[in-house]
């Protein structure tokens, strides 16, 4: 690793496995409190390989298993980590309409602040379910308090993704600050480079490359995710479930731990308030000058560029 190499954002989105959007066919969420629940054990294996190579992440955390496992969040805080929201019960924004989003988002984050005393500021929709017909859910999570969120996916995909979006971190005009998660932009394409099931479906070389080409020709930090269930290859398989459902939930899930031991070496990693929050800050006066000087445009998103993090 360059000591002189961008830190990147480590993620981790806190739900179990059969909380993920493409099992909602078949588990009812009235079935969840009877499943075996797995992500305590989980996520301790997650801090362990965390701590083993001097990472802080930011684990954006369902209230749904705060509230049931509330000694599991104040072992994330207290080892270092950014504790961030993931909404309460895991369902997408198009799910909840304006008013279901804005109480889901506040209450997430009044419970996830109550378990931790510590303050929560980020949050992330699940299945990256902010897009070009939802835009109103920003200005809720403003109003809820939050300073950022990492909800858009720059990409094309059946079940998200917001390919026109900026692909990199910007403001916007209430002030929140939406960090996108990772993507390269290959032949006027963008492609994913930020984790998730692509991570295990193809080798682990690509993610190195992509997250290379960010750092490297862009001079921006990626954003990288994935779930604590994606190291649990002992996991209950869930029965009845279609062949492309089955085959994104399950591939290469034995690897997935090896490969993030890879990638923690490889690159330079760290919590998300961190890295986007105090560059964000600082352009603050230089933006507020630009605007005030003699002839300025009109305002407009100011991106979030984040600068190199030498250690």
């Amino acid at each position: 690793m360059n000591a002189g190499a961008i830190t990147n954002a480590m993620t981790i989105d806190v739900e179990d496995y059969f909380q993920v959007s493409a099992f909602a066919p078949y588990i009812r969420r009235d079935e969840w409190d009877t499943r075996e629940c797995r992500v305590e054990r989980n996520v301790e294996r997650v801090l362990a390989l965390l701590e083993a190579h001097r990472v802080h992440a930011t684990f954006f955390t369902l209230g749904w298993i705060a509230e049931r496992h509330p000694q599991l969040v104040r072992r994330i805080v207290d080892a270092g980590h950014e504790l961030a929201s993931h909404g309460y019960g895991h369902q997408r924004v198009s799910e909840l309409g304006r008013e279901a989003f804005a109480a889901d988002v506040l209450g997430a984050r009044r419970l996830l602040e109550d378990i931790s005393g510590t303050a929560v500021i980020g949050y992330r929709a699940p299945s990256f379910s902010i897009g070009s017909g939802n835009l109103w859910a920003f200005d809720a999570l403003a109003a809820a308090g939050y300073r950022y969120s990492s909800s858009v996916y720059p990409i094309r995909h059946d079940h998200y993704g917001m390919p026109d979006s900026p692909r990199f971190a910007y403001t916007l005009p209430g002030g929140l600050v939406e960090v996108p998660v990772s993507t390269v932009r290959l032949l006027d394409r963008n492609l994913p480079a930020s984790g998730g099931g692509w991570f295990r479906l193809l080798p682990y070389a690509v993610t190195r490359w992509a997250i290379g080409r960010v750092n490297t020709r862009e001079r921006q930090p990626a954003v990288f995710y994935f779930h604590p269930w994606e190291i649990d290859a002992d996991q209950p398989r869930v029965r009845g479930i279609d062949a492309k459902t089955r085959f994104r939930h399950y591939v290469n899930i034995g690897r997935v731990e090896g490969r993030l031991r890879r990638l923690l070496a490889d690159f330079r990693w760290g919590r998300m308030d961190r890295i986007f929050l105090p560059q964000v800050q600082a352009q603050a006066p230089a933006a507020a000058a630009r605007a005030a000087a003699p002839g300025a445009a009109a305002p407009r998103r100011e991106p979030a560029q984040a600068q190199a993090q030498a250690s």
